[in-house]
């Protein structure tokens, strides 16, 4: 891909840490790591967002992730991919923090491509590119053990998920990109045409608890994350959000996601976030 100003590479959604579903370089973490959490979101809010760009054919998008790819690893100082530069200049001598990166524009790369998933391995293996680097950057940012991987693993393919079942209609309708897995849709009669409708029907309402309920066979494993710690205010922020996760999965076995988002107020938000805190703090 040739040289071109930032502007023609990224594609901005408009989207900030602030509109995520889960605390992102909140207050509880370290201010002295502040800024490398910034640099990490701002590139992977940079390639998600290609990724997610309904007008950029596929092979458009992958040319430009290519090219961030080039950036991370020094083969290229294009101003046009300055995000990864600044995170392979800021980051780059951190432990496994450029394969992290790269690891999420395979993610990335697979959204631009991939828009079926026969089944939940296949949904997993995507979750390990896309969602998995961020917890483990995390880890390696702090110091933290190879051995909380798992846990750390299993907490952000959950967050992934809940997020594929808040926005499944948006995802359909807007990329034709489906992530509940085909094997179980087909299993219980459901159809990529019934993520149209404003309403789920019986079958998508069966695949999408199936979800949840594996989804919160992940939380049941992520919860030793905190313990596993040796920063008490990471231990907290885990904790902050595996209690927000859960709460969600709650809601959405109750709600609707066609009919309309589930998500949590920002008094909910707040509420259920400090019960993690708590939990953390007296459970260490």
């Amino acid at each position: 891909m040739d040289a071109t100003p930032a502007t023609t590479v990224e594609t901005p959604s408009g989207k900030a840490s602030g509109d995520e579903n889960f605390p992102v370089g909140s207050f509880l973490l370290p201010k002295r790591l502040r800024p490398q959490v910034a640099a990490f979101y701002a590139y992977a809010r940079a390639i998600d967002d290609i990724a997610d760009n309904p007008d950029l054919a596929a092979e458009d998008k992958v040319a430009r992730l290519d090219g961030f790819d080039r950036a991370l690893t020094g083969e290229t100082d294009d101003p046009a991919f300055d995000k990864a530069i600044h995170v392979r200049e800021m980051l780059g001598g951190t432990g496994n923090i450029i394969r992290h990166c790269r690891d999420l524009i395979i993610a990335f790369k697979r959204d631009a491509t991939k828009l079926r998933y026969d089944e939940w391995d296949d949904l997993m293996d995507y979750c390990i590119h896309s969602a998995a680097p961020v917890g483990r950057f995390l880890l390696d940012l702090h110091d933290c053990p190879e051995s909380a991987y798992p846990a750390a693993d299993a907490l952000c393919n959950a967050l992934q998920v809940i997020n594929h079942l808040q926005d499944c209609g948006d995802d359909r309708r807007t990329l034709d990109r489906v992530y509940l897995p085909q094997e179980w849709m087909g299993e219980f009669g459901a159809t990529v045409e019934d993520l149209d409708s404003n309403a789920l029907n019986p079958g998508l309402r069966r695949v999408i608890n199936r979800c949840l309920d594996h989804t919160e066979a992940l939380l049941a494993q992520s919860r030793a994350l905190p313990r596993q710690l040796p920063s008490r205010r990471l231990a907290m922020e885990s904790a902050a959000i595996q209690r927000l996760a859960e709460r969600l999965c709650r809601r959405l076995r109750r709600e609707d996601p066609l009919a309309s988002r589930v998500e949590l107020g920002k008094p909910a938000f707040l509420w259920f976030a400090c019960l993690g805190v708590l939990r953390s703090w007296f459970g260490r």
